[in-house]
């Protein structure tokens, strides 16, 4: 009889493209599978009054944290979808007012693609280019404004170098000119500080399996009044959601997403002290090593983000010496085999952006693994250049 060989897992670093579900989270969403399994838009029963009134307190407890009310939250299939609905349903309900949309290059491709889309469409597109820290220069972004633009769209904290934007000023700026703001916060939901009201967010993007909520579920704020945001609907069928996202509401991941924030909620004071401690433990031992460079800036980022670039090294070999170790990208999971476009943005070269290593810092992360993965990426780092220089 043979015997099973154990293997033990990767230490995982990759949070930022998603987050295991949290147990109490599964707990909370199992019953909405079996015994609760009604369609919340069946008003003529039980089974579909418990739907109705699960997603009822879900969309509360979400727009509580965003400091929204319960009406202005669309539930989605995710970020990107709720990113989708924002930009081009805008630009939809707004095209007679104007054609111009500003973003910055440095947006996720879920703002990007639909902007890219737009211009086959006729709509003139400014990507804004950011400084060598990732932050936006706020004084290209009046310049850009003009009297047809109907809309800016800037991440609240970057999915790659973790940069925190600054998205009170943005909207400030926005709102003086009449110009609707979307934010795409899906890395920052529960992470940091949200509020539509002081922030003065428009519409504003979130998901659930970034904060250990399950895949498959997200939301579109979409402000009703102070201004009221018209948008068009992106998909057409049952009128759920009240015309704005038709689809039968997927209950067990609402009732997932709400329970994965209020966890999130009630400890990312202290988790956040935590995971900022691990991170600039782990960035002061890489730092050691001749030739790294942090990308973004240091104070203005998630406090669980860390991102480096390599001088002289391969970046495939360095990823596959990593492999057994440690499970972390080199940037994007959206993007992965590509030179980072948010990278090249802050003046990275091509050899720079293949050669960088995206580490994100979770809830099961342990000094021992900071420690653990700071010296793989040391001597993985060395081996490979001793190589090269052989």
């Amino acid at each position: 009889m043979e015997r099973a060989i154990a293997t033990k897992l990767p230490i995982y670093l990759d949070h930022h493209a998603t987050t295991p579900v949290d147990p109490k989270v599964l707990e909370a969403m199992i019953p909405y599978f079996t015994e609760k399994f009604g369609n919340a838009g069946s008003a003529g029963h039980r089974y579909g009054w418990e739907a109705e009134a699960a997603v009822k307190y879900a969309r509360e407890i979400i727009a509580q944290s965003i400091n929204a009310i319960p009406e202005e939250i669309i539930f989605t299939s995710g970020a990107t979808e709720a990113n989708n609905l924002a930009i081009k349903g805008v630009a939809e309900a707004y095209f007679s007012q104007g054609k111009h949309i500003v973003t910055l290059q440095t947006e996720h491709r879920a703002v990007l693609d639909p902007c890219a889309y737009l211009e086959t469409l006729g709509f003139e597109v400014t990507y804004l280019s950011v400084q060598p820290n990732g932050l936006l220069d706020l004084e290209d972004l009046i310049k850009v404004i003009r009297d047809d633009t109907v809309l800016v769209s800037v991440m609240v904290a970057n999915n790659e170098i973790g940069v925190l934007q600054p998205i009170e000023k943005i909207g400030t700026i926005c709102h003086e000119r009449g110009v609707l703001f979307h934010c795409d916060a899906a890395q920052a939901i529960a992470k940091v500080p949200l509020n539509v009201q002081t922030q003065q967010i428009d519409l504003l993007s979130i998901t659930a399996h970034k904060i250990y909520g399950p895949k498959g579920i997200g939301a579109l704020y979409v402000r009703r009044k102070n201004p009221r945001v018209n948008l068009a609907p992106q998909l057409h069928g049952g009128g759920q959601e009240k015309n704005r996202r038709s689809g039968t509401l997927y209950v067990p991941q609402i009732v997932g997403f709400c329970k994965a924030i209020e966890i999130a909620l009630a400890q990312h004071i202290e988790e956040n002290k935590r995971l900022q401690q691990l991170r600039d433990r782990l960035w002061s031992q890489i730092q050691t090593i001749a030739g790294c460079h942090l990308n973004g800036d240091l104070d203005q980022r998630l406090p669980h983000n860390l991102n480096i670039s390599f001088d002289k090294i391969d970046g495939a070999a360095l990823l596959l010496g990593l492999r057994g170790t440690v499970a972390l990208s080199s940037g994007s999971a959206c993007s992965s085999g590509k030179p980072s476009h948010v990278l090249q943005a802050i003046g990275r070269t091509k050899a720079q952006c293949m050669a960088s290593l995206r580490f994100g810092i979770g809830r099961t992360t342990t000094i021992a693994d900071i420690d653990q993965v700071a010296k793989t990426v040391q001597q993985t780092v060395n081996s490979l250049r001793q190589i090269s220089a052989d």
